[in-house]
């Protein structure tokens, strides 16, 4: 299909077109994260699967989305969204703790937003993973931001004389593929520990690269 449909104007029980195309949305991509997210995954469903779970029709897919390729690439970055937004509003809480402290509360609620959910971690780490080169170009581009927001970090730990100052981006970048590889081995089953040991082993971690052996603050 060449586009997306064109949605329909106007109102209608007392919502406008615009508030029903993004109600549609919404049910997508409630629908899309059982199914990419569970069984049967994102490269064994079909549209008019994914709409029936949705309780919509295929044209109303097309008037919403051009691909299922687009439903995956809209639920991945929401996913992300969700786990931001945990470890901003953790940090905001933080900010006047200790370092360790403001580390622990940070990760506690990174590891507690991303496992709270299975499906969100298959669609991190497993359904978005070589599907084309947008997905992992969007892919690598969410991790990013994962780096640059630990690098801003401890940058400013450094300021403050709570960490040693250096170029953080390499083994920030590092650690985020640590971060996720643990979490997602985590939640398969392949590590015996409870979430708090894996958050403090994070914790552990992050701290060696801050401060690590020599430095004093």
């Amino acid at each position: 299909m060449a586009g997306r449909l064109r949605a329909p104007t106007g109102r209608y029980a007392g919502k406008s077109a615009a508030e029903r195309q993004a109600e549609r949305r919404r049910r997508f991509l409630d629908a899309a994260l059982e199914l990419f997210g569970g069984t049967p995954g994102y490269r064994a469903t079909t549209v008019a699967a994914l709409s029936e779970a949705a309780g919509l029709s295929t044209r109303q897919f097309y008037e919403a989305f051009r691909t299922l390729e687009d439903v995956l690439a809209a639920l991945h970055l929401q996913v992300n969204d969700w786990a931001e937004e945990a470890v901003l509003t953790a940090f905001a809480a933080a900010r006047d703790l200790p370092l360790e402290e403001r580390v622990t509360a940070v990760f506690r609620a990174y590891a507690g937003n991303v496992t709270a959910d299975p499906r969100r971690i298959r669609i991190t780490f497993v359904e978005i993973i070589g599907v084309s080169p947008r997905l992992e170009e969007q892919r690598l581009a969410r991790r990013s931001r994962w780096v640059d927001l630990i690098c801003a970090e401890a940058t400013a730990a450094a300021a403050r004389g709570e960490a040693a100052p250096r170029d953080y981006r390499l083994a920030a970048t590092a650690f985020i593929g640590g971060v996720n590889g643990l979490l997602h081995d985590w939640s398969a089953g392949w590590v015996e520990a409870a979430l708090d040991e894996v958050v403090e082993e994070l914790v552990r971690q992050l701290l060696g690269i801050l401060r690590p052996p020599g430095w004093r603050p």
